[in-house]
Parts: structure tokens; C-alpha cells; sequence
């Protein structure tokens, strides 16, 4: 503990940095230093933090044991601040790739990306497994050999929904839903399928949107009970516009933690988004809802936001596919802004397929005032291509790849073992320096970006509107100097 300044850490040129195999640069093991709180005590802390006095010293503590002074707030390094994470493109002569421009309209990138996808025959109906999850392809086929429709599965949807409701499941999937909005897209896709006129193999399928998302008729929450009172939805957010574009039966607002300041998926307000493979488990966060029902077979498809893991952790504890698509890939227009230069849009999908088919429907064009950097023509993998992609090198970083337990160091070792035998791939072994450090930087970056973004709304809020958890999260958010968040960025 230490309540005086210390001694900061001097960085080394990043030029001077050495990557390789047997590099000498130091790996720090993380170490979180703070209380695992519950019940009353999560009480008692918040309110000692939200004391003026008491709270600043609490927190230079945490902030000291947790090496935030040593490794950044005292630093010393030569870069300057990076405010954007954008880097120059390269034009790799990349394999088994197609080429998508950029001025295409959604459902024109829809249809492109469909025909790189594999046509396996559909097997709707033949099913013998207890539960199975249908891809936006199998809507498809089903809707056109008129199977069944859009106003079948949305009658099924809402069924379904109502039932995960119920106090023995108590599943915690949506915030909000609106039972004749969904039944209204679906007879307007029904209708257009009965005429063999679907806009794209998106018509009439299923897909949810985290609360962090504007999409009507509902308001925009982030997981709350008072921001939507402050901050109103007035129209679709761009990619929510893309999707409808294409035909998308959105079906709600999920369940998220609150403000997206957490990974649990434990929501104060709205109850515990559980696991559908274990409702005794959580299903991570903070896009929670969009990873369970995606994970439940509800939605082949769902949309979250991404600025520290909530796409991808959720994605992992529920078994489903995550995608965080590169900075500025997509529109940020009618996102909650909690965090300008780590948050992107995100895709949650119970197969690869359907994560790029949503993601050609999303991507393409920005509003004229997003600043870009990267090139807007897409390039999406030749999936049905029996060509396997040779000459892969997958770098391996021992000290970081180790630094874990071992039931998850063997799962690992047993991914990366079948990629070289199966593929050929190639792995080499590097460094990757400064992980920890780099780790603190996002903390920083993200809670300093967030304290930002809310803090108007936070001086009209009553705190007793807020969860506990929230409560303590915003006193760690907004205790970041402007200094530490302009270093932070120096490291980035």
C-alpha cells in the first residue's frame, strides 16, 4: 500500500522493444488487488467511496496496489497520445477471398456474401436431435419451400419468450418486447415471401438487439432504470436501419448489465440473464442477453456492443460465436457512446456464417461524419472453397499463453494442436511485451471514456435509481487524472 507517490515505470522506445522468441522483456502476472463484496458490505463500500474524503483515499490505495501509479500514472515514455486506434491499412494478397466494394447497398452485400457460403442441402424437418439451432440460411429454405413462415416463428418467438419468463425457468433474456410490432413485421415479411419477393435471406429472420442499441418502438435503457428518461430513441440506429433494410424480423431489447459496467450479465433491475446450458450460471456480460438468447436458439443472430470483451466473453460462456469487427468498421450512429475509442458494434451467432452474413449487412457505409481511416471495401472468406488456406503462421506468446489453469491450458493446447496437424499451420514463438500494462491502459481508457460520456446524465440522476455495483463502478471511472487517461493512450 502506499498513499505517496512511487516511483513510475520508464518505458523503453517502442522501436527499441524486442519481439522476439527469447526477448528479455519483463512479463508482469496479473494480480487484480480489490474486495469481492456482496449482500450489505457492496453497500457499506459504495457508500464509503462516494465519500469525498474517505472515498480519494480508498481509491489512491486501490489505484497503488493495482501498479495503475507505477505503470502508468507516473510513467514515464516517449510516444505521443493515440486518441483513435486506427492504423495504416495493407493491401495483402490475401487467399480464398471475395471482394465486396463498398458502395453497395445492404441487402446488395447480403446477397454477395451468401454466395460464398457453402449450399449444404437444408435439413429442416430431418432433424433427430432434441434441439437444434436454425441458421438464417434454414429460415430461408423454410420460408421458400413455405415450410413455414415469418408469422409461424414469431408466434413460436413470443411463445418461447413468455415461457423463459415463467418462474421456473426466470431467464431474463429481454428488457423489452413488443408482442404486436413482431407480429406486424412478420406478416409484412410473410407477405413479401407469399409474393416471392423476399428482400434477402435476412427476411423474416429473427434477430435481437442489446439495450445499448436504438431500435423502435423501445427505448434505449443500457441496462437502467432511468437513462432512457434522460436520453430518448428517436429512430433506428444505422445498423438497426441495415438489418431492417434487409428484411430482419427485430425481435427486442436484451438484457444487459447495467451501463455495460461489468461482465456478469447480473442486472439489479432486470434480473440475471442465466446460461441455457446451466441457469444455475451466468451468462457473461455485459452483452448477456444477446449471447443467451442467440446461445437458446431463439435468435440465429444478435447484436451487442464490444469494448472490452462484453461481445466475445458472452459469446464464450454461452457457446456461440462472438465477433468484434476492427475500429470504425462499423457505425456508431445511435450507440450509446459509453466509450468513443474501444466500443464497437458487435455480432453474436450460433454459426460463422451468420456472423458475416449480419456483418455484410451492417458494414459498408458510414454517416458522412464518422471519421474513417480504413478502406470500406470489404473482404469476407471463401467459405465454400475446398481450397485450404496454406502457409498460416500462428504466433505463440509461452508466458501469456501459460498464464492460466491447467483445464484451460489443455483446451488450449488441444485448439492449437489441431490447427497445425489438420491445417499445417506454423507456429512461432514471440513476445508479446507489456500485456498487464496494456490491460490497465484499456481500464483507463475505458472507465475515463465512460465517466465521460454519462456524467451530464449522472448529475440529473437519483443514485438510488442505480444498482450497487454501478454505484461503486462509477466512483472507480471517474477517479482517473486526466493525466493517466493521456498516458494510457501514450501506451496504446
Amino acid at each position: 500500500m502506499g498513499l505517496f507517490q512511487s516511483r513510475g515505470r520508464v518505458y523503453k522506445a517502442m522501436e527499441d522493444v524486442d519481439l522476439g522468441p527469447n526477448s528479455g522483456e519483463e512479463y508482469i502476472y496479473a494480480n487484480v488487488k480489490a474486495p469481492r463484496l456482496a449482500g450489505f458490505v457492496i453497500k457499506i463500500f459504495a457508500w464509503i467511496l462516494e465519500s469525498r474524503i474517505i472515498g480519494s483515499i480508498v481509491m489512491h490505495i486501490l489505484k497503488a496496489d493495482n501498479l495503475i501509479h507505477k505503470l502508468l500514472t507516473f510513467a514515464e515514455m516517449k510516444e505521443p497520445p493515440m486518441y483513435y486506434p486506427s492504423y495504416p491499412s495493407e493491401d495483402f494478397d490475401e487467399q480464398e477471398v471475395k471482394h465486396i466494394p463498398s458502395g453497395l447497398s445492404p441487402c446488395e452485400r447480403v446477397h454477395q456474401v451468401v454466395e460464398a457460403i457453402p449450399h449444404s442441402p437444408s435439413g429442416i424437418g430431418q432433424f433427430t436431435f432434441k434441439f437444434h439451432r436454425w441458421t438464417i440460411l434454414d429460415y430461408s429454405r423454410a420460408y421458400h419451400s413455405r415450410t413455414i413462415t415469418p408469422r409461424n416463428v414469431a408466434e413460436r418467438l413470443l411463445a418461447a419468450i413468455e415461457d423463459s419468463m415463467k418462474p421456473h425457468l426466470n431467464m431474463s433474456f429481454f428488457i423489452s418486447y413488443n408482442k404486436e410490432d413482431i407480429l406486424r413485421q412478420a406478416d409484412e415479411s410473410t407477405s413479401r415471401h407469399m409474393r416471392g419477393q423476399p428482400l434477402s435471406v435476412l427476411d423474416g429472420v429473427p434477430i435481437a438487439v442489446k439495450d445499448e442499441i436504438d431500435c423502435l418502438p423501445y427505448p434505449t435503457t443500457g441496462g437502467s432504470k432511468w437513462l432512457h428518461k434522460l436520453r430518448s430513441c428517436n429512430d433506428d440506429a444505422c445498423c438497426v436501419k441495415h438489418l431492417r433494410s434487409c428484411g430482419a424480423l427485430l425481435v427486442g431489447k436484451t438484457n444487459m448489465h447495467e451501463l455495460g459496467m461489468g461482465t456478469s450479465g447480473i442486472n439489479p433491475h432486470y434480473g440475471v440473464t442465466r446460461n441455457p446450458y446451466d441457469s444455475t450460471k451466468v451468462s457473461g456480460g455485459s452483452s448477456s442477453g444477446s449471447a443467451a438468447v442467440v446461445s437458446a436458439g431463439l435468435c440465429p443472430v444478435a447484436l451487442g456492443v464490444d469494448g472490452g470483451g462484453s461481445v466475445r466473453m458472452p459469446a464464450s460462456l454461452c457457446g456461440v460465436i462472438g465477433f468484434k469487427p476492427t475500429f470504425q468498421r462499423l457505425s456508431h450512429s445511435g450507440v450509446i457512446p459509453l466509450n468513443w475509442t474501444v466500443g464497437m458494434v458487435g455480432i453474436l451467432a450460433g454459426t460463422v456464417e451468420d456472423a458475416l452474413i449480419v456483418y455484410a449487412a451492417i458494414s459498408g457505409h458510414l454517416p458522412s461524419g464518422q471519421f474513417i481511416s480504413v478502406p470500406p471495401e470489404g473482404k469476407f472468406p471463401l467459405l465454400q472453397s475446398t481450397h485450404s488456406v496454406s502457409n498460416l503462421k500462428l504466433a505463440k506468446c509461452a508466458k501469456w499463453f501459460n498464464d492460466c489453469n491447467n483445464d484451460i491450458r489443455s483446451c488450449c493446447d488441444q485448439a492449437l494442436n489441431q490447427l497445425v496437424e489438420h491445417y499445417k499451420c506454423k507456429t512461432v514463438e514471440v513476445t508479446l511485451p507489456e500485456i498487464e500494462e496494456m490491460r490497465l491502459a484499456h481500464y483507463v481508457t475505458i472507465s475515463s471514456e465512460c465517466s465521460a460520456s454519462i456524467r451530464p446524465y449522472l448529475q440529473k440522476l437519483d443514485v438510488a435509481e442505480a444498482g450497487w455495483d454501478t454505484r461503486i463502478s462509477c466512483c472507480f471511472y471517474r477517479a482517473f487524472s486526466s493525466k493517466e487517461y493521456l498516458n494510457a493512450q501514450r501506451l496504446r
